[in-house]
């Protein structure tokens, strides 16, 4: 595993008029995406110290019995909001196995009436628990605020370190499907330990931006702890060059008080790749009994953008990687299908209706 070093990008430089804290942020960030397609985040405005009672209000839910956690599930919204059992989901090169978590969703935004008319999977209502846990649904809707805001201000960064225009990746989210996910990596036994199982298989996330506020380690007996061993962790592969073809493994490990930026696959699209989509893992402890809590806020492209290179990195390869052209809801359906929270059938929503309506009439006309 490599060590190498992570660029931090400061928000404060974004929102700056200094020409030399933008270019900053801007060779910060060309770095951490197009290399790590990850960014340490400073000056982010999110209130990290409300963490610890927002995840203690999600451990409250998570211990409360089956029967009642599945008043939260929402199967047929693809779960997309309330509560996914564990065992749900599983990454497309993961060979089958789930992920070892259970987690929830939520959108901390009212949602697009007219793109909920026409995915209504991507926009369900939130669900809530009944009875309510206290804390929950306040914590959770502030956090996700706050994660959104600084994932609109690393966008614009974004833009301007390829030098694009401030609002090019901005523009394309207003009234995206954005959500925002706690979840609860579960303790593994004594006979679970080194067999293989990983709280996160590796996965690219499918989604335009991803920002992470930050863990919490729980010990065999739920007292909130530091991390028992230097086993568990996020990390990350970097872009493959000729000298390390399959990338380097790098752990992740943000600065005190920062936020990590993941790039999603429509962010490497709309870029040609010049940005990468990080492959990452989510690795357990190696002694038993120990969980974690950690949340993410995802970013998404609306619904109806069209998700293929910009113009400016439409070359020839670019063009071979990422045609053809489609819709971010498109991508998104099939996407959920693979990783097993939409079902196969959604995939039917991307074909014709004139099917169903002529094998009607054929049948009529047999009767």
């Amino acid at each position: 595993m490599s060590e190498l070093s992570i660029p931090t990008v400061d928000l404060n430089d974004v929102s700056s008029n200094d020409p030399a804290a933008r270019a900053r942020a801007s060779a910060a960030l060309r770095e951490a995406f197009g290399t790590y397609g990850l960014v340490y985040v400073a000056g982010h405005g999110v209130d990290r110290a409300g963490l610890r009672p927002f995840y203690d209000a999600f451990r409250a839910f998570v211990a409360r019995p089956t029967e009642q956690k599945q008043q939260c599930l929402r199967a047929s919204d693809w779960h997309q909001r309330g509560w996914t059992p564990p065992n749900t989901e599983t990454a497309v090169a993961a060979g089958g196995q789930p992920d070892f978590k259970e987690c929830y969703f939520a959108a901390p935004h009212p949602r697009d009436e007219g793109y909920a008319a026409q995915y209504p999977e991507l926009y369900p209502h939130n669900v809530w628990p009944d009875p309510p846990v206290a804390g929950f649904e306040d914590g959770y809707l502030k956090l996700g605020h706050a994660l959104h805001d600084a994932g609109l201000q690393l966008l614009i960064a974004a833009a301007r370190a390829l030098d694009l225009a401030d609002d090019t990746f901005t523009r394309t989210v207003e009234g995206g499907a954005h959500v925002t996910r706690v979840l609860d990596y579960l303790p593994l036994d004594e006979a679970q330990i080194g067999s293989g199982i990983l709280w996160g298989e590796e996965h690219t996330d499918f989604n335009l931006l991803t920002l992470l506020p930050g863990g919490q380690f729980y010990d065999p007996a739920g007292q909130p702890s530091a991390r028992p061993d230097d086993k568990s962790g996020l990390f990350l592969r970097t872009r493959a060059t000729p000298e390390n073809p399959q990338g380097l493994r790098v752990r992740g490990v943000a600065p005190e008080g920062c936020l990590v930026a993941q790039v999603g696959q429509q962010l490497e699209i709309l870029t040609g790749g010049r940005f990468l989509a990080t492959p990452h893992e989510v690795t357990p402890c190696g002694v038993a009994g120990w969980s974690r809590l950690s949340s993410a806020h995802f970013v998404h492209m609306a619904p109806n953008e069209l998700l293929f290179p910009l113009a400016p990195f439409r070359t020839p390869q670019a063009i071979a990687a990422y045609a053809p052209p489609v819709l971010a809801g498109t991508y998104a359906i099939k996407t959920l299908v693979d990783i097993g929270l939409a079902p196969r059938p959604a995939l039917d929503k991307l074909g014709y209706r004139h099917y169903d309506r002529l094998s009607s009439i054929k049948a009529t006309e047999r009767g």
